[in-house]
């Protein structure tokens, strides 16, 4: 019979587990609210079961209504902070407390009602129902602080288990559930006057819990999601204080490394990340080219046709170039008409040919959808024949660039290469 009890509790779990999960992971296309309904819905329940409900297992008594349902309610609300940040899992612990607060309130008020008998010896068991208010209202409490304390804990020991992942939500759990089961067990023992076997069972039915949801949770990670998008290096301090929605925080972050207008990687980047790019290469003894791409006669568009078609000139051509792209080019947005495109493992012909296609392709373009033909000079310059330091390449394809322009622009100059 344990076993079996074992089996099912088990099940109970996994049940939970993947449709909560489903849920978490379905927020995009469903909405977090759905999530946040069905994690408070069974809280009655919840309380119901750890009062009246037990079970024997091989190492004790146990509710199942504790061990599965607020366990894996606990863990949930650690997953939608994790997953997402303090502001949305807020929703989720107020939620829980306004809610099971506002039923404990209603109840207080529907016991006073003078009922009558419809169906014989079916009356209504206040008595009961005052047990489970209590009860209800001390769980909610401890709900409260649980929350709470594991996405705190959960943060302080960032340091100490870094990327662990799992190791940090197993250690969350079994320490905040350990302290929920002495703080519930109290209650319950004197409200209802459950035996102390009681609590050591339920203790290692909680910790055991903890261990299964654990396993699940990486089973999940390493089938079903990257575990890179759920690493944080939060500040302690951002748990108490209002955060963006997860992916909007990612594109406050996409938004501060790119330019506005063309969505191209800014200055600051290119100041930042390409120096590292050139050492990568030259460490690799791979080949390294930069393209200067400048748009001829600029300041002239914007005189005859305004700045706002200006605008949609610089921006046309920063989508033209993203898009002709590949996997290891970096195109950054220099300055005012100016664009520098690095492409890692490309040698100078393979460079020239790269910069001869996106001229040709932007000066097509332009006169289908451009108010005027517009025209791009480009200087090219290869590592490590033109130089090893990004202010030598640099200065190699500007000067470069400078050259097409003389020669009278819409021209590619590049390493002993003039088109």
């Amino acid at each position: 019979m344990t076993t079996f009890n074992a089996f099912l509790l088990f099940a109970q779990a996994a049940v939970y587990f993947t449709v909560m999960m489903g849920l978490l992971r379905a927020r995009k296309a469903i909405g977090v609210g759905v999530f946040l309904c069905a994690l408070g819905v069974m809280h009655f329940l919840e309380t119901y079961l750890a009062s009246v409900f037990y079970i024997e297992l091989p190492f004790g008594i146990i509710s199942p209504g504790s061990t599965v349902l607020f366990s894996g309610k606990l863990l949930m609300i650690l997953l939608l902070y994790i997953r997402e940040d303090a502001l949305v899992v807020r929703q989720a612990i107020y939620g829980l407390l306004i809610g099971n607060f506002l039923i404990v309130a209603l109840v207080m008020i529907l016991r006073n009602h003078e009922t009558i008998v419809i169906t014989e010896g079916r009356l209504p068991d206040i008595a009961f129902i005052d047990e489970i208010g209590s009860l209800m209202v001390w769980g909610t409490l401890l709900l409260f602080v649980d929350a709470i304390a594991i996405i705190v804990l959960y943060e302080r020991i960032g340091d100490w288990f870094g990327r662990h992942l799992g190791l940090r939500f197993l250690v969350c759990g079994a320490a905040v559930l350990t302290f929920d089961q002495a703080g519930f067990f109290l209650a319950l023992h004197y409200v209802s006057g459950a035996p102390w076997h009681v609590f050591f069972g339920g203790l290692v039915a909680k910790l055991v819990a903890t261990v299964v949801y654990t396993v699940l949770f990486i089973a999940y990670l390493k089938y079903f999601d990257d575990e890179a998008a759920w690493l944080t290096n939060r500040p302690f301090k951002d748990v108490f204080q209002v955060l963006t929605y997860r992916e909007r925080y990612h594109q406050l972050l996409e938004a501060s490394t790119r330019d506005h207008l063309t969505g191209t990687l800014h200055r600051r980047q290119y100041d930042h990340n390409a120096p590292k790019i050139l050492e990568k290469s030259l460490n690799d003894s791979k080949p390294l080219s930069l393209l200067v791409i400048d748009i001829d006669h600029f300041k002239a568009v914007n005189d005859r046709h305004g700045h706002q078609a200006g605008d949609q000139v610089l921006a046309k051509i920063a989508r033209m170039l993203s898009e002709n792209l590949r996997s290891d080019d970096h195109l950054y947005r220099f300055g005012g008409e100016e664009f520098v495109l690095i492409c890692e493992r490309l040698p100078a012909e393979a460079a020239m040919s790269l910069a001869t296609r996106l001229r040709k392709a932007i000066e097509r373009f332009s006169v289908i959808y451009f108010p005027e033909k517009i025209t791009v000079s480009i200087g090219v310059a290869t590592a490590p024949e033109d130089g090893t330091t990004l202010e030598t390449l640099f200065q190699a394809a500007d000067m470069r660039l400078y050259d097409a322009k003389r020669a009278g622009r819409n021209r590619v100059c590049g390493p002993a290469v003039q088109e």
